[in-house]
């Protein structure tokens, strides 16, 4: 019993040291890097990869999963003149669902009259209380806070993001969640085509019989 046991695990052993040196030896012959290279990285990343082998980090990443979440951003799109023009309208709903309540939000006013806009004058959360549930991305109505895959963010002192700090554009949203922006962006085109016909149909006066 013990015999074969011992000699089942040298075989699994043997297998995974057997396939990591063929892959290397047939990459080396084929004149490709299979370490410190994007397509070597892609490859061990993949299911088609074989035996055992170490990401040499920081040099090597391995290429995050779309639906990987860490820390969540704020979405602003690019506009003309590059004016920034920034999803969140300061409703609270992420606030509300936020397990750890990590998220400040203060409303913008209207210097004028004293009511509310839809923006924030202030926007805040404590990266250090944050557990990257992505409630807050779940909940939101405007796609306007998305999480993120930056990982690296070791400080010495209290990781508190402003507004300025949690903004990226809608094109950084989409080199990371491709699919997701291509989905979510169909999504609210097709809430806006609803909404302009809507009232467009409510302008147009009812002719009688």
């Amino acid at each position: 019993m013990y015999g074969k046991g011992i000699l089942k695990g040298l075989s699994v052993t043997w297998k995974r040291f057997w396939n990591t040196y063929i892959d290397d030896i047939a990459w080396l012959l084929r004149g490709k890097k299979r370490y410190y290279s994007e397509e070597g990285i892609k490859h061990r990343s993949s299911k088609n990869t074989r035996g055992i082998f170490t990401i040499q980090y920081p040099e090597e990443r391995l290429i995050a999963p779309e639906e990987m979440r860490f820390v969540p951003f704020l979405v602003y799109d690019e506009k003309p003149e590059g004016k920034r023009e920034v999803r969140c309208t300061s409703c609270g709903i992420c606030a509300k669902v936020c397990p750890p309540q990590c998220i400040w939000i203060v409303r913008s006013n209207d210097p004028n009259t004293g009511r509310p806009i839809p923006e924030p004058t202030e926007f805040y959360i404590d990266m250090d209380i944050c557990m990257n549930c992505g409630f807050c991305a779940e909940y939101c109505p405007f796609d306007a806070i998305i999480m993120d895959h930056e990982f690296e963010l070791a400080s010495q002192g209290r990781s508190v993001y402003d507004l300025e700090k949690l903004l990226k554009p809608a094109s950084y949203y989409k080199s990371i969640r491709p699919l997701n922006y291509e989905r979510n962006e169909a999504e609210r085109k097709a809430k806006e085509a609803a909404k302009a016909a809507k009232a467009a149909s409510a302008a147009t006066p009812a002719t009688g019989s």
